[in-house]
C-alpha cells in the first residue's frame, strides 16, 4: 500500500528533525523541561529561529498569518515526532501556542501585522499576565487595573505573580480591570503591554527546585498604546478563556510523549535496582501505563477542528495534572532511601528528585483541581453553581 499523506509528513517531520537535531543542536535534545526551563537558554532560543528559518514554528496557524496551515491531524504528527526526536522545550511556546492563535481569532488587523510575523519568527517573547497573589485558581478575582491616560494610553498598575519566563520576555499579554466598580468576569481587558519600560518590575520565585522560571511583575504606572486591547474593552474575559483553550490544544499531545519517557526511566531505573520484583511496584506501573493511554486517549477525543478545545479540557487537566503528580512520586518510591539525599552540593538534583518536586505543582498551575472539578460540574455536567461565601 502507498503511504498516506500523514504518512509522508510524519516521515518528513523525522527526517527532518533527524538531519537538524546535529552538530551544535546535538546536546540539546531534551532539555529545558518542566522545572528546567534555565537549561541552555540561548541555545534554544537559536534552535528555535532555525525552526523558524525552515518553516517549522506556528504550524497550525493559517497560511495568511505565516503558518504551515496544518490540519489537526498533521499538528498532532508534528508535536509528536518533536517529542520523540528529544527537540529541545521551546522558549516561543507562549507566544506561538497561547497569543499568536488568540490575535488570529480576536485581535484587529493591524495587531496581526505588528505582532504574528515577529512571534512566527522568534524575534519577540511574550508572557501570560493572569495569576494574582488573590486571584490565582479563581482568576475572576482580579484585581490590577488600567485606565486611560490623557493622550489615550493605557496605565496599569497591580501585581501578577507566577509568570512563566517572565524574565525572558519582550511582551506580556495581561488581563487587567478597566471598568471603575466592576466585579468578575465584567469590566476586564485583555491588553498586550510591553515589559522592557519604566513602571515594570521582575522579581524571580526561587522554587522547590533551586531555579527560578516564575516571577512576580509589578505594574507601576506601566503604559501601553491605546490601540493594544485584544478584543473590545471590557469584553476581556471571553479572550482571556479563549486563550485557555488554545493552551490545552494540539500541543499538549507531544507533552505526552515526554511523560512516556520520563515512565520509562522509571521502569528502567526498577529493573536496575530490583524494585521492580515488588508487587506492589509492579502494580503502579501498570496503572501508570493505563493512565497515560487514558490521557492520550481522551485528548484525541476532546480536540475539535481548530486543535483549542472547550470546558471539556478541564477533564484533561485533571487526568495529566494527577498522572504526573503520581510519577514523581513513584519515581521517589522506586529510587528508595537515596532519594532523600541530594546528588551534590549545595542542591544538586537527579532527574527523578527533580520530577518529583516540580510535578506536585501539576495540580495547581493552569487551574487547580478544584476549580477545574467546578467548570465541569458547571459547565459541562450543568449542574448548579457552587454558593459564593
Amino acid at each position: 500500500m502507498r503511504p498516506t499523506k500523514d504518512e509522508r509528513f510524519r516521515r518528513e517531520v523525522r527526517d527532518w528533525l533527524e538531519t537538524h537535531l546535529h552538530g551544535d543542536f546535538a546536546a540539546l535534545r531534551g532539555l529545558g523541561g518542566s522545572g528546567r526551563e534555565h537549561e541552555a537558554y540561548d541555545e534554544r532560543l537559536a534552535w528555535d529561529r532555525h525552526l523558524a528559518a525552515h518553516g517549522w514554528t506556528c504550524v497550525g496557524w493559517p497560511e495568511e498569518h505565516g503558518g504551515r496551515g496544518l490540519g489537526l491531524a498533521q499538528q498532532v504528527v508534528f508535536h509528536e515526532e518533536y517529542a520523540r526526536a528529544g527537540g529541545p522545550a521551546r522558549v516561543n511556546h507562549l507566544g506561538e501556542e497561547l497569543l499568536g492563535p488568540t490575535l488570529i481569532a480576536f485581535g484587529t488587523p493591524e495587531q496581526k501585522a505588528r505582532f504574528l510575523p515577529r512571534i512566527r519568527a522568534v524575534e519577540e517573547l511574550w508572557c501570560q499576565g493572569y495569576s494574582e497573589p488573590g486571584a490565582g485558581s479563581d482568576l475572576a478575582a482580579v484585581s490590577t487595573r488600567a485606565r486611560r491616560a490623557e493622550d489615550g494610553r493605557w496605565v496599569i498598575d497591580g501585581q501578577k505573580v507566577w509568570t512563566s519566563l517572565a524574565h525572558l520576555a519582550d511582551w506580556c499579554f495581561v488581563l487587567a480591570r478597566t471598568e471603575p466598580g466592576s466585579a468578575r468576569h465584567a469590566g476586564l481587558s485583555y491588553l498586550l503591554v510591553p515589559m522592557r519600560q519604566e513602571g515594570v518590575e521582575v522579581r524571580p520565585i526561587t522554587q522547590l527546585t533551586g531555579t527560578s522560571e516564575f516571577n512576580e511583575v509589578y505594574f507601576e504606572g506601566a503604559r501601553t498604546d491605546a490601540d493594544l486591547v485584544v478584543g473590545a474593552p471590557g469584553d476581556g474575559w471571553k479572550v482571556a478563556m479563549a486563550t485557555l483553550g488554545f493552551e490545552r490544544g494540539v500541543s499538549t499531545l507531544g507533552q505526552q510523549i515526554g511523560f512516556a519517557r520520563e515512565l520509562e526511566a522509571v521502569v528502567a531505573l526498577a529493573r536496575r535496582n530490583g524494585a521492580i520484583e515488588d508487587p506492589a511496584v509492579q502494580d503502579r506501573i501498570t496503572r501508570a501505563h493505563m493512565g497515560l493511554e487514558v490521557i492520550r486517549l481522551n485528548a484525541l477525543r476532546m480536540l475539535d477542528g481548530t486543535g483549542a478545545q472547550g470546558p471539556q479540557a478541564s477533564i484533561a487537566k485533571l487526568l495529566w495534572g494527577t498522572w504526573h503528580r503520581s510519577l514523581g512520586e513513584l519515581a521517589m518510591e522506586v529510587a528508595g532511601a537515596s532519594s532523600l539525599v541530594a546528588a551534590g552540593a549545595p542542591y544538586d538534583l537527579d532527574d527523578f528528585q527533580r520530577l518529583f518536586l516540580f510535578s506536585r505543582a501539576d495540580t495547581i498551575y493552569g487551574g487547580s483541581d478544584e476549580i477545574q472539578r467546578n467548570i465541569i460540574a458547571e459547565r459541562v455536567l450543568g449542574l448548579p453553581k457552587e454558593p459564593k461565601r
